[in-house]
């Protein structure tokens, strides 16, 4: 082939090569959304001024499911917020799970009924809890009505669904299900109470288990084996040594020593145990810990404070 030709074919070709498409590639495909458990309250009814009542968030994604309404709920929401945890803007709070009807872990559902319609929320707060949770709201409502009234029908802009509320009276086993969590109930016991709830919280490949309050329970146990995040209520042993003899057996029957905590996440083996709701009893929190580790419990324990973030 004469060398001007060779050369002809080989331009040509290398035209080829530098203009051909190049290979189509995957497109990245989407992780399931994140997963961050917030504790906006851990206090008990002491009135702890560090520490806002009992309630915990689970956000997955933009979403989030509150668990227990204890006072506060709503500011510490607003905190968390503005720590950049979009989920917590007040009209996203729109579904709470109860673990049971003690006034510290319900005092604050007032305030998550209706600040946040006030704050622009235009959906019902869907409201899960044991028997009695629809008296409860019912009755709540009907404390508030003139004030509904007045913001409905006085000068004040006001949309007409979100101050609403929604009971649902719910049973052991799976209670809600979206396209992001289930949801599933865990009988637990808590002294003279004849329903309360754990909850187990599976999103993404994530699971997370609050006790709620509770003395040690099997179902719990057998619910929360293998967590990423064990969240369980907890008194100091060494607190309730010094505790009134009266005091020790309402305790004992109704919440759960850092001794037979210890015992529990041995049986578990959560990724992380957390503390909350805690009676400390004038120990701290780094004691806390101690306890449940000098009771034989060799994993990661974290004592809660409000606004702490896991993982």
């Amino acid at each position: 082939m004469p060398r001007i030709l060779r050369i002809l074919c080989l331009l040509c070709v290398l035209a080829v090569v530098f203009t051909a498409p190049a290979p189509a590639q995957a497109a990245p495909t989407a992780g399931p959304p994140a997963v961050r458990v917030v504790i906006l309250g851990t206090g008990t009814p002491n009135a702890d001024p560090e520490r806002s009542g009992p309630s915990v968030a689970v956000v997955v994604g933009d979403e989030a499911y509150l668990f227990d309404a204890g006072p506060g709920i709503v500011r510490r929401a607003a905190a968390a917020k503005k720590e950049s945890i979009e989920a917590l803007d007040s009209p996203n709070l729109k579904r709470v799970f109860l673990t049971h009807l003690h006034s510290d872990h319900t005092l604050g559902l007032p305030d998550l009924i209706f600040s946040p319609w006030v704050l622009d929320r235009t959906e019902p707060l869907e409201v899960y809890g044991p028997s009695g949770t629809a008296a409860m709201v019912g009755h709540l409502e009907a404390a508030y009505v003139e004030d509904v009234r007045m913001r409905l029908y006085g000068l004040e802009p006001a949309n007409v669904t979100g101050y609403r509320a929604m009971a649902h009276e719910i049973e052991p086993g799976v209670v809600y299900r979206d396209e992001l969590v289930t949801i599933e109930a865990i009988p637990v016991e808590h002294g003279s109470w004849p329903v309360a709830f754990g909850y187990k919280v599976s999103a993404g490949g994530v699971s997370v288990v609050l006790s709620g309050d509770t003395r040690p329970s099997e179902a719990l146990v057998a619910a929360a084996r293998g967590c990423d995040i064990l969240l369980h209520e907890v008194y100091s042993q060494a607190g309730f040594d010094r505790r009134e003899p009266e005091w020790q057996r309402y305790h004992a029957a109704f919440h759960t020593s850092t001794r037979e905590l210890a015992e529990i996440a041995r049986r578990v083996r959560p990724q992380v145990l957390v503390l909350y709701h805690q009676l400390f009893w004038g120990v701290s929190d780094d004691d806390l810990v101690t306890e449940v580790h000098d009771a034989g419990y060799g994993g990661v324990v974290v004592s809660a404070k409000d606004l702490a973030v896991f993982p």
